[in-house]
Order: structure tokens, then sequence, then C-alpha cells
């Protein structure tokens, strides 16, 4: 029976880090009473997250990248104006560039307890945020089959991520520094290639009558399908100080699965790789962002980045124009150009350096340059020759 084309809708999810305004510390105990305002705000569309420096924000259901990119605008908008009244500031990156995890405090949750509980010391070093994005493909058995398929592409995802260079005012020499905080985690990393949706239920059954997890949301795969929502969640990306720059993200991967989708429909596939040499890949992501390229399996060699981008634009090309997103999904190249946000943290880092800062001022002055981006309003874009198809996830 033939498998009746997924929506594709799109939900984005984004953790921010809270800083004290003057001190540019993290936030360690915010009140109360910004959380409450921020949900008085933003009904249903924000919650705490496992730290009390954290808080997460979620669009509702977005059928357009257009309709995605107004709802984070607003989101971080009426977060940024919230915290401003309490002298804070959020910041839309994965680590704070000095913070000491030692001093944070995870939230008075059961779940976050509980989780505390289990993970202890390489929980309690969670001082980390990311962006997931949610793909509404309604049909169980099709959202495990792109769950394998789509593991490939998630390291160029990660690499146009990268927004975690600095861990407690080291310059770690790693992009991405936020994952190797992550992988600590057990369930983690590259997801595993099932067979089917009752496979992977049998396998979840497993751990769950076994006492080890409550529910699959305890899997923290760098894709998993979601146990709230009928989507398959990437959860792979760093969080991107700019807007433009997460929607991007958002539009690549929402392409790349209906890209598998349609080979599906003419009995193909995306090839098979070991999983290992997808985790070569992930780590050059971690490492290099965008700089040292990446390998190409089929060529056997390292290739640059741009190039595998071009390669990748080629593919999705058919995708991008049937979800109107060509100029979100051609950003990528702006990216590339000017750098992620990794690579601008490190410039402006040494560039006060160069100039005589202190390695406090520096730090401070990375802080700063985030803080500035995440609140930055992104300049509008073109209207859209071809329409979105609408769907719910």
């Amino acid at each position: 029976m033939a498998i009746k084309e997924p929506t594709f809708s799109i939900g984005i999810e984004e953790e921010y880090l809270l800083v004290d305004k003057n001190t540019r510390e993290l936030a360690q105990e915010p009140p109360q009473e910004l959380f409450q305002k921020c949900e008085e705000a933003l009904r249903g569309q924000v919650s705490p997250e496992f730290l009390r420096s954290q808080i997460e924000v979620g669009t509702k259901v977005c059928n357009s990248m257009q309709e995605a990119r107004d709802q984070l605008v607003y989101l971080r908008a009426t977060v940024g104006r919230i915290a401003g009244e309490f002298g804070l500031a959020p910041i839309a990156a994965s680590t704070h560039p000095f913070a000491r995890w030692q001093r944070q405090h995870h939230t008075d949750k059961e779940r976050y307890r509980a989780i505390a509980r289990d993970l202890q010391q390489v929980g309690r070093r969670l001082v980390i945020s990311g962006m997931h994005v949610h793909a509404g493909i309604e049909d169980d058995d099709l959202r495990i089959d792109l769950l394998g398929q789509a593991a490939y592409f998630l390291p160029h995802l990660l690499a146009l991520s990268t927004s975690s260079p600095f861990w407690e005012g080291t310059n770690t020499g790693l992009k991405s520094y936020r994952l190797s905080v992550f992988d600590e985690l057990p369930r983690t990393g590259v997801p595993h290639q099932f067979s089917s949706w009752s496979e992977y239920e049998r396998a979840v059954e497993l751990l769950v009558s076994a006492g080890l997890i409550e529910d699959a949301t305890k899997l923290w795969w760098d894709l998993r399908p979601s146990a709230r929502f009928p989507t398959l969640e990437m959860r792979i990306t760093d969080l991107c100080p700019l807007v433009e720059d997460s929607i991007c993200i958002a539009a690549l991967y929402r392409c790349v699965l209906r890209l598998l989708y349609r080979l599906r429909r003419r009995n193909q596939r995306w090839r098979h790789y070991p999983p290992f040499l997808v985790r070569e890949n992930r780590w050059r992501a971690q490492r290099y962002g965008i700089e040292q390229g990446m390998v190409d399996f089929g060529k056997g060699a390292v290739v640059p980045f741009a190039v595998l981008l071009g390669e990748l634009f080629d593919l999705i090309a058919e995708d991008a124009a049937y979800f109107g997103c060509v100029a979100e999904v051609a950003h990528a190249r702006t990216i590339v150009e000017r750098g992620t946000s990794a690579d601008r943290q490190i410039a402006r880092y040494e560039a006060v350096k160069a100039l005589g800062g202190t390695e406090q001022a520096a730090l401070i002055g990375v802080v700063d340059g985030i803080i500035e981006e995440t609140l930055m309003v992104p300049p509008a874009r073109p209207s859209r020759s071809v329409p979105e198809k609408a769907g719910t996830a």
C-alpha cells in the first residue's frame, strides 16, 4: 500500500542560556518571576530547562520556513525583553565562553532531579544548549526508514551550526565542544538503523521493561523519532545566535528528508554507509566546523565543505522549490563565506587580545557579540513564488 506523502511540517526548539548583563556570567538563580512572565506572554511556547540558567522556547507547528522564522524572531524578542527587565539577556550559543559548571544548579523538577541522580557528574557538566528541529512524518515505518538514511547528512548540518568553541574560559580547539560534553551521556550519537517501526518499539520496550529508561524521551540520539509527536527530531546541531542560520539549517534538514522520500517513491534509497564512517564526518564537523571539509565516501577523499554543499544543493533543488525555501537553503553559502558562530567567537576573542585586552575582557567581548546576534532582527526575505505545503506535525 502506498504511503501518503508526509506533511514535512516544521517545529523548532531552542534552549537559551541566561546571562547577567553586568558581569556576563551565567545567571545561577534567575528569578521565578521571569519564567512566569515569559509563560504569560508566550502561553505554552516556553519552559524551564535542565539548568536554572536555561530557558527553552518552541515554535508552534509551522507549514513554511517564513512562519518558523517569524515565530523564532518573536520568541527571542519576547524572552530578551522580559529577561532585560531583570538585568539578564539570553544567548543563543551552545556553551557559555567562561562559565564554570561546578557553580550551576539544575531546575527543581522531578524529571530533572531523576536525570541528575542517574547521570551524576556527567549530568552536572551539562552546561550546554542545542537546537532541535521536528519534521512531520506521520507514517511510523517511513519515519524509521528515513531515520536510518538521514544520518548520513547530520555532520553537514552540525558543521554549519557550530557555536561552542569555548569551555570554562578556554579555546578548546573544537568548533562544537558541546557535543563532547553531550556524548558523555548514554544513548547518544548516530542513531541505530532499524528495519521497521515494530523493531524500534521492541528495542525501546526492552530498555523500559529493564527499568533503564521510563520512555523513549531518554533516547538522546542525534536524530530520533519523537516520543511525543509524529515527527523525526534532529538534535545534532549547536544553537545558532543568528536566526537566519537556524532557519537555513532547518530548511536544509526538511529538504533532505523530502529528497529521501522521493527516492523511496522511485524504489531507491540513499546508500548505507557503516556508522563508524558517518561518525568520522561527525568528528570532523565537531572539530573543524566548515573549515577542513569532510570525507566523500564515494571518492574516498576529504572534499572542501563548499564543494559538498554545492552537491547537496543540486540534490535538493527540487525540494527547496517545492517548499518555497530556495533563499533559506542558499543562505548556507553565506554561512560558509563568513564563518559560523564558532569562527566569529574565536575571531572576536583574538581581536580583543591583539589590542592588548585581558583574557577576561576577550571572553566578555565574546559574550557581548553573542547577545547582540541573538536579538538581531533578520532582514526580510523575498516573496516566494512557490506555495508551501500545508500540514501539521
